[in-house]
C-alpha cells in the first residue's frame, strides 16, 4: 500500500514539475567544444530524465547478472526447505493419525532436506514415531535431547513426564513436572501434577506459593485462583486444628474471605473458637455462614457448640436457626431433630411433616420413624416411614469424581483434583422419586399412614365367653324407709343390658399379604370353625 502510494507520489510530483515548465517557456544553450546546443526547457527536462532511467535500468542488469549465482542457489534452497517442511508437516500429520510407517519414512525425507539442527520439529515427529512403533527406549532418548535444547526444554520434560507417568515412575513424573513449574508456571499440566503431589503430601505451603504464581502468571483468572487458595487455606487449617488451633482458626478466616460459602472453612474457625471456650465468636461465624448457605453439619456444629447444654438448650438454638433462614428445609429438619432430642414430640413432628412437603428426602422418613418410635412405638406405622425412605431420593453428601465421603476432602481421591468434593446427592439414584404420582409425594404418604394400633391386654383367655352382664345394685333398708316416708315412687333400679361384644377384625400386614408375613396367620388356612375373638368395649 505505501508502494503505490510512493508511486502515486512521484508520478504526480512529475506531472507538477512538467505542468510548470510548460507554463514558463524558455531556451537552454550549451557551447561545448567550440559548437553550440540550444533547446527548449522542456526537452532537456526529458532528456534528463530520460538518462538517470537508462543509468537505474543498467545498474539493475548488471547488479542482476552479478548476483545470479547467489539468486540460482538461494531459489534451489529455498525449494528444498520447502520441501523438507512439506514432508514434515506430513509426518506430523501421520504421527496424529498413528501412521507409523508414513511418518517414519516422511521423517527421514524431512532430515534429508532440512537440518536438525535448524528445525527442532524433526527431533519431535522422530520421537512421536518412536512411540507409535514402540521404541520407548528411542522415544525418551528424544525427549531428553529436546529438554537439553532451551527452545525444546518444556516439550522434552512434557514427553517425559508422560513416559515415566505410564511407567507408573511417579517420583520421576513428579521431578519432571516440578523441574517443568519451576521454570514455566504457565504451564498447565506441569502446575496441576506439582499441585497436586504437594497437596498429597501435605506440603500447603508450597501448593500455595505454586497457586500464586499461576495466578500471576494469568493461568488462572482471579475467582478461581482466590477459591482453590481457600480450599488450601482450610485443608492447612485442618491439619493445625489439633496442635496450633490458633494458627488454624486464622487460615480458616482468611478461606472465609477469599470464599465465603466454603461450608468447611467455617466449620474449623469455629471449632478452633470452641478450643478457645470462645462460644459467642464460634456461633457468630456459623451464623454468618448460615445465612449465606444453609448446611446440615453448620446446623449440627451450631446446636451441640456447647457440650453442656440440654436437649431444651438446643432446641432453643436450633429455633434460632430457623428464625435466620425459616422456610428452609435444613431450619426445619434441625429443629425437628432438636425437638425429638427434647420430647416434644408435636413440635418435632410438625416440622418434619412440614420438611416432607417441602422435598420428600431419605433423611425427613428416617427422621419421621425415629419420632414415631420415640412416641408411639407402633411398628407399622414406623414400618412405613421406612417403606417411603427406600423409596425417596438419597440424601446429599460430599462427592468427587463418583468417591462419596463422609466427610470433605481438599482433593479428589480418584483423580487427584483440586476442590473436588461437591455437596450433593450421590450419581447411583436419579434426582427424584422412583415412583412419580400426580400429587406430592409426602401428602400420599401422610394419607395413606395407618392409625395408631390399639394395645389389648385381657385379664381372660380371648377364646372364653365374658359375661359382661353388671351385677343389680342392692338397695339398703335406710333407702326404701326414706322412699316410703317422702311418698317417693321409686323407680327400680333395672339391670343393665349386656354390651354387645364386637368382633376383632384381624388387621392385614403392612408388607404383603398372609402367609409372606411371619407371625400374621391367614385366615384363609386356619380351622374350618375358628372361635370368636372378643373385646370389650
Amino acid at each position: 500500500m505505501f508502494k503505490v502510494l510512493f508511486f502515486f507520489l512521484i508520478v504526480l510530483a512529475l506531472g507538477f514539475g512538467f505542468s510548470w515548465l510548460a507554463d514558463r517557456p524558455g531556451s537552454l544553450s550549451i557551447l561545448w567544444e567550440g559548437q553550440l546546443i540550444e533547446m527548449s526547457l522542456m526537452v532537456a527536462a526529458t532528456l534528463i530524465l530520460a538518462f538517470v532511467a537508462l543509468i537505474m535500468l543498467t545498474w539493475w542488469i548488471v547488479r542482476t547478472i552479478w548476483t545470479s549465482p547467489h539468486s540460482v542457489n538461494r531459489y534451489f534452497r529455498a525449494r528444498k526447505r520447502d520441501r523438507g517442511y512439506q514432508a514434515l508437516s506430513t509426518g506430523l500429520i501421520a504421527a496424529g493419525a498413528g501412521n507409523a510407517i508414513l511418518a517414519r519414512k516422511m521423517s527421514a525425507r524431512a532430515r534429508g532436506l532440512i537440518r536438525a539442527d535448524q528445525e527442532p520439529l524433526i527431533v519431535v515427529l522422530e520421537a512421536q514415531a518412536a512411540l507409535i512403533e514402540g521404541r520407548n527406549e528411542e522415544a525418551r532418548r528424544l525427549f531428553q535431547q529436546m529438554a537439553d535444547d532451551p527452545e525444546t526444554r518444556e516439550l522434552g520434560l512434557r514427553g517425559l513426564y508422560v513416559e515415566a507417568s505410564r511407567l507408573g515412575a511417579h517420583e520421576a513424573a513428579r521431578q519432571y513436572a516440578e523441574t517443568a513449574a519451576e521454570t514455566a508456571p504457565y504451564l498447565p499440566w506441569a502446575a496441576k501434577a506439582t499441585l497436586e503431589h504437594r497437596c498429597r503430601a501435605g506440603n500447603w505451603d508450597d501448593a500455595i506459593r505454586l497457586l500464586e504464581q499461576q495466578r500471576v502468571a494469568h493461568v488462572l483468572d482471579r475467582s478461581e485462583a482466590e477459591r482453590l487458595k481457600a480450599v488450601l487455606l482450610t485443608a492447612k487449617a485442618q491439619d493445625q486444628l489439633d496442635a496450633e488451633p490458633a494458627a488454624a482458626r486464622d487460615n480458616a478466616l482468611k478461606a472465609l474471605k477469599l470464599s465465603k460459602t466454603l461450608v468447611p472453612a467455617a466449620i474449623v474457625a469455629a471449632r478452633a473458637y470452641l478450643r478457645d471456650d470462645n462460644v459467642r465468636k464460634a456461633s457468630s461465624v456459623l451464623e454468618q455462614i448460615w445465612k449465606l448457605d444453609p448446611h446440615p453439619e453448620i446446623a449440627r456444629a451450631y446446636v451441640r457448640a456447647r457440650s453442656g447444654d440440654s436437649a431444651v438448650d438446643r432446641l432453643k438454638k436450633a429455633e434460632k436457626l430457623e428464625g435466620l433462614k425459616p422456610n428452609n428445609l435444613e431450619s426445619l429438619l434441625i429443629v425437628a431433630e432438636a425437638a425429638l432430642d427434647a420430647k416434644d414430640f408435636v413440635k418435632a413432628r410438625a416440622k418434619a411433616e412440614a420438611a416432607a412437603r417441602m422435598d420428600s428426602r431419605e433423611r425427613v422418613y428416617l427422621l419421621l420413624a425415629d419420632i414415631e418410635e420415640a412416641e408411639t412405638g407402633d411398628q407399622g406405622r414406623i414400618r412405613h416411614w421406612l417403606a417411603q425412605a427406600l423409596k425417596a431420593p438419597r440424601d446429599a453428601t460430599w462427592v468427587a469424581d463418583g468417591h462419596v465421603s463422609n466427610k470433605w476432602l481438599p482433593m479428589s481421591p480418584v483423580t487427584g483434583r483440586l476442590d473436588a468434593f461437591e455437596w450433593k446427592a450421590p450419581f447411583d439414584q436419579p434426582d427424584g422419586r422412583i415412583e412419580d404420582g400426580r400429587t406430592n409425594p409426602a401428602e400420599e404418604a401422610l394419607r395413606s399412614l395407618p392409625p395408631v394400633a390399639t394395645r389389648i391386654e385381657p385379664d381372660h383367655d380371648v377364646n372364653d365367653v365374658i359375661d359382661v352382664t353388671p351385677e343389680p345394685e342392692a338397695v339398703t333398708p335406710a333407702a326404701e324407709k326414706s322412699a316410703s316416708d317422702t311418698d317417693a315412687t321409686v323407680t327400680p333400679i333395672k339391670r343393665a343390658e349386656p354390651r354387645q361384644a364386637k368382633e376383632e377384625v384381624i388387621a392385614e400386614p403392612f408388607f404383603g399379604r398372609p402367609p409372606d408375613d411371619p407371625g400374621v396367620k391367614d385366615p384363609l388356612q386356619s380351622q374350618p370353625e375358628p372361635k370368636t375373638r372378643l373385646k370389650l368395649f
